[in-house]
Order: C-alpha cells, then structure tokens, then sequence
C-alpha cells in the first residue's frame, strides 16, 4: 500500500513499510526511508507504483482546465473532493484526486488554500487583477530583454535615455531598465558607468564625473530661483581711499581689496576692505536661504557653480569703478618697525580703482624686484608697503607657531592654476604660492580673519572658527582643523583665534560671521542681546555642521575633477615619459602636474627625490593610472615638501 502526502509544500508518495500511532514508516521512490505523520496523509492508494502514480497525476494536473475549474468551484470554501465529483463527474480516482490537488496548488491566484485540502475560489475582481499582473509581467519581460539585445548592440534604449544618471546614481533595482542594464553589462563584462558611455547615455567621463556630483547635491539643478536684488543705494560713509584687488583671472566673486594711505602723523593707515554682502542679505530671508541651501561657491577646473546669483554677486562684487558697500578693517601701522598700533572696522562706501591680476604681475612681483624696487606696475608703492607689512606679520605667526611646538612653515609650496579652453584644451600652470602678492593675500587675510575673530570674542557673541592643535589625544587629532563656535588657537597658523570672515560672496560661514561682526559695530556692548546668533544658539551648531559636511563633499569633488583634467592633459599633450617627486612612501606626485601616482615596489626613496617614471596607461573613468618606475633623475633635486600641518588661508 502507498501513502500520498504533502512534506514541506511538496507532494510525495511511498510505501509504507508500518504504522505507529500517528505516523507512517515510509520508503520513498529513491529508496529513502522517511517518518510521515498522518495529519499530512490525504489518502493510501494501491493502484500504481509510487514514482509512476507522480507521472501520472502530474499528466492529469496538466490537462485541467484552470479557467474552467475555476468556474466550476463557485464562490463557497470547499473540498478538493467535493469538487473532483463536479470536475470529473464521479468519484476521483487516486490519480486524478492526486492531480487536481497538484492543480489547486499550483495556482494561488485562483485558488486560496484553506486548510489541509480546502481551497475557495478567488474573487473574480482579484483573479482578473492576478492575471493582469503576470500579463504586464510577461510584457515586461519581453521588453526587458529587448533592452538587453539593444545595448549589446550599443544602441541606448529610448526610455533609458532621461534616467541615464539615475541608473548609474540611485536606480529603481526593480524597474525593467535597471534590471536590462544590470544583465546586459554582465553578459557583456563591462561596468554601468562603461556601459552607459559607449551608447551615449552620458557624453564623456567629464559628464560622468559631474553628473554624478550633481545628482548627489544639486538634485534639482543648479539654476537659482528668481530672486529680489537688494536696493542700489546703502546709507554709509563713502571712503576716501584708492583700493585696488589682487585674484586670479578667473575670479568674478571679488570678496577682498586693498588700501594705502599715509597718515599725517607718519603712520600708515592699511585697509582690508572685503565685499557687504551681509548688508543686503539678512538672517532667514529668501536670499539666506540660496546661500544656507548651498553653503558654499563649487570649484572645478574651466567652471564652478556659485554660492549666490550672479545678479547678486554682480551687486556686491569689488568690482573696478564700482561703488560697493564693503566691511573694512583698517590697521594702523608704523614704519619703523611695521607694527600694528591699533585697529578699526567699520562699514563704508568704497570704489576699487583697479582689479589686479595674478597672471599679469605674479613675473614682474617677485622678491628680488621688491627689494631693488625695479619694475613698473599699478599701486606699486602700495604694494611695496603691503609687503614689507605682510613678512612681518608672517614672521610674527611663525614665532607663535613655533611657540606652539610646530616646525617653521615650509616657503616653497608649489600651486597649480588650471585653465580650460571652450574646446576643452586644458592649460595646467605650476606656481609657487609664497609668490610675493601670493603672500600679501594670504597674510592679510590671516589677520584679518584672526583680528574679526578677536572682536566677535572680545564682544562675548559667538562666530565659526577654524582651530588647529587645541584638542587632547593623539598628534593628529591634535592638527586635524576643526570647525567651533567659540575663539581658539589654530597652531597651524600661529594666531590666537581665526574666524573665516573674508570671503562672504563664496562661503556661508563668512556670511555668517560678517553679521556678527557687523553687530558688534551696530550694537557695541549690547551686541549679545542684538546679534543674530545668540551663544549657544542651536541654529549655528547646524550651520557649521551642515558646512563641514558641504565643504568637504565640494572639496573632494574638484580634486576627482582636477585629477581628471591632469589625465586629459596627458593625453592631450601624448606624455608617455615624466618627473616625479617622492612624497611618502610608494606614492608621487608629477613635477609639472599635480597627479599623484601609487608606484607598488618602488625602492625606498627619501621624501622629496625626483625621479622618472614611465606612464604606462590610464582612465580617465575610473581616474586611474599605470606607471612603471625608472630611475632617480640623473639631475634630481630634493623637492620640499609641506607636510600637511597647515592650512592655506584662502
């Protein structure tokens, strides 16, 4: 006699070699012994052999009808029984009572089972919806694979073309076009990202790189909303000064500018003036908002995408012949020694008589031409003054820096200037940046950032500054720089306190702190009570963390841009041989560009050793590169290096 059963949602049969109480000592067709318990028996039968019985209810499984079935079932719970004597016409045999169990099984969407043989009818609104669904299925899967076919064929399927960055950067898994790409690129053992550039669904490996960046933190584009421009006219004393700037040619957001005036006295009166933007925008204000929502100006190497509108921009901008709110600190200084005698902020009126640029100087400003006072340039005794003043204030920081515990500055860091042509020519230019109007800059803005950082302290309100070295632990968590909201050391630099305060048209944190500040002008004593940002004030607790957070994802998207146009201008100018310089370990950086290398089993060589490496391959996908290592330069110098310990000011 053989037993037919159900085991873990599956049919069986066997024979039964004994019975104990409740169960079933059964030998299944492989010859397998097995325990079956009575409550999963549906009936014995001894009319086939147990494998042939599963062959033979499965044909009759096959040839039901289940339209038809379902028909005849009616809208009550019933019996598989019951129901073969309607199906069948009499009395099912065990084969046929077999199959029609197999067949009510098999089909969940007609079919709900209700118990150990029980099943009722699906209602015929959720069978038809049922049925919908496995049809659209079908279809989809047709389509699906039709996708797969076109992009084995390098053909972009038309639907796939609006979500192509969306596929690659945050796709639905369950939709028929990720799942086409998905099997195409293994079939085809190619990464999405390859994939989607040999069909033209991204232009390039630039598009990529930026598509990308985009749709993580400009998901809505980068288009600004229509936005109200502040009035022309701004109640404030107009300066009686001849200021002039010093940027690169690319820069249009002119934040800072500067001013010589001899006073009757024999000082010097030396002004910082840095763009009002703080005038115009308020705290919570539609335009607050553009500038908190992006935190920060985007760098990348021929292009950039602004913190504010250029409407707004244009408004606040030093730009040459303008009249312009500024905020300026002026610094009272004396000759003989070029110390500061006293300071003074206030917010004015001020016309920049002319717009300096790096690239038309930095040749004829060198340190050699300042000291011998050769040359001929605009503001060139202003600018004399400014750097006579400025190694003062740098010696002054490096003495407070080494007081710190911290090695003198390095003075021969190398910058690199990238610029790119419309037809994507890229230009990359090696500069050193303690070049003399380099330096101006950088010290002024240290000091005015440190003296604004003082004067937000001295006023008990608080600000957002930059600290270095001031935290317990290990040596590098004691130099990595940290954003507070409260006046400490930044050792790196050797000030007391920095408040990043003077680029306020590119970075919200400077926008914040040139409302404190201006507070402390507008309110004095009272500014605690009157500031916009009261001590503790959760609001800027979030600022500053938002910011760090912007700041950094922007920080490391121009480098991946800029190691991207090293590799274009690789290729553009056909570099298969280059110098290098050792900077730890296995890692170089190129001396014309600034690419860095890992060279695995290159020889131990001293930090800063020039040496020649072959370039082997790269990909500008992936940003990868493939050296092989050469030799030391026959003509090598030991390059000096920064170690990392500072931070540049701007």
């Amino acid at each position: 006699m053989n037993l037919f059963f159900e085991e873990s949602g599956e049919f069986r049969t066997g024979n039964i070699l004994n019975q104990v109480g409740e169960a079933y000592q059964v030998e299944l067709p492989g010859g397998k012994r097995a325990k079956v318990r009575a409550r999963d028996v549906f009936f014995q039968f001894a009319t086939h052999e147990s494998a042939q019985f599963l062959v033979e209810a499965g044909r009759i499984a096959d040839e039901i009808d289940l339209d038809f079935l379902w028909e005849v079932a009616g809208e009550t719970e019933f019996d598989y029984v019951e129901l073969g004597k309607e199906y069948f016409g009499h009395e099912p045999k065990p084969d046929e009572a077999a199959g029609l169990l197999m067949r009510l099984h098999s089909a969940p969407m007609y079919f709900y089972r209700k118990g150990k043989g029980r099943y009722k009818a699906a209602p015929e609104k959720a069978l038809r919806a049922a049925l919908a669904s496995i049809e659209r299925k079908k279809q989809q899967a047709i389509i699906q694979q039709q996708y797969v076919e076109q992009l084995k064929q390098g053909i972009l399927p038309e639907p796939m073309k609006a979500n192509a960055v969306q596929l690659l950067c945050k796709p639905d898994k369950n939709g028929i076009e990720y799942k086409a790409l998905e099997m195409a690129c293994d079939d085809m053992h190619i990464s999405p990202e390859r994939l989607m550039l040999n069909t033209g669904g991204i232009e390039g490996p630039k598009a990529l790189h930026l598509s990308r960046f985009l749709f993580e933190h400009f998901p809505r584009g980068t288009a600004f909303p229509k936005i109200d421009i502040p009035g022309e006219s701004f109640e404030l004393p107009v300066a009686n000064v001849n200021a002039f700037s010093i940027d690169d040619i690319t820069t249009t957001e002119i934040d800072d500018a500067f001013s010589v005036t001899n006073m009757p006295d024999g000082h010097i009166r030396i002004g910082v003036h840095i763009a009002a933007p703080g005038l115009g925008i308020r705290p919570g204000d539609h335009l607050d908002e553009i500038a908190r929502k992006r935190l920060s100006t985007v760098y990348m190497p021929g292009d950039k995408i602004t913190m504010l509108p250029d409407e707004l921009v244009s408004r606040f901008t030093l730009s040459a012949g303008e009249n312009r709110p500024a905020l300026s600190l002026y610094a009272i200084v004396d000759p003989q020694d070029w110390s500061v005698v006293r300071t003074e902020t206030r917010t004015e009126m001020i016309s920049v008589s002319e717009n300096l640029r790096h690239n038309d100087l930095d040749n004829l400003i060198t340190e050699e031409s300042l000291d011998k006072n050769e040359g001929e340039y605009p503001h060139k005794e202003d600018i004399r003054v400014l750097w006579h003043c400025a190694r003062v204030f740098e010696k002054k920081r490096m003495e407070k820096r080494e007081s710190f515990g911290l090695r003198p500055e390095q003075t021969n860091r190398v910058d690199f200037n990238f610029y790119v042509s419309e037809d994507g020519v890229v230009t990359i230019e090696r500069r050193k940046r303690t070049a003399p109007l380099d330096r101006i800059v950088a010290e002024f803005m240290i000091f005015a950032n440190s003296t604004w950082g003082k004067l937000l302290h001295d006023h008990g309100i608080p600000g957002i500054y930059r600290s270095q070295g001031a935290g317990g632990g290990s040596w590098m968590n004691r130099m990595q720089v940290k954003m507070v909201t409260h006046a400490a050391p930044h050792q790196g630099l050797g000030v007391d306190q920095y408040a990043w305060s003077t680029s306020p048209l590119r970075r919200y944190t400077d926008l914040v702190n040139q409302w404190q500040i201006l507070a402390c002008i507008d309110y004095g004593v009272a500014a605690p009570l009157s500031a916009p940002f009261k001590p503790k004030d959760a609001s800027l607790f979030a600022i500053v963390s938002a910011f760090d957070s912007a700041y950094s994802a922007y920080g490391e998207f121009q480098s991946k841009m800029e190691r991207y146009w090293c590799l274009r201008w690789l290729t553009q100018n056909h570099v298969r041989q280059a110098e290098a310089v050792v900077i730890r370990d296995e890692m170089i950086r190129l001396v014309d560009i600034p690419l860095t290398i890992s060279m695995p089993g290159m020889p131990l060589l001293a930090r800063g050793t020039q040496v020649r490496i072959d370039l082997i391959r790269w990909d500008e996908v992936d940003l990868s590169v493939e050296a092989r290592f050469l030799d030391i330069s026959a003509d090598a110098v030991t390059e000096r290096l920064d170690d990392g310990e500072e931070e540049a000011a701007e």
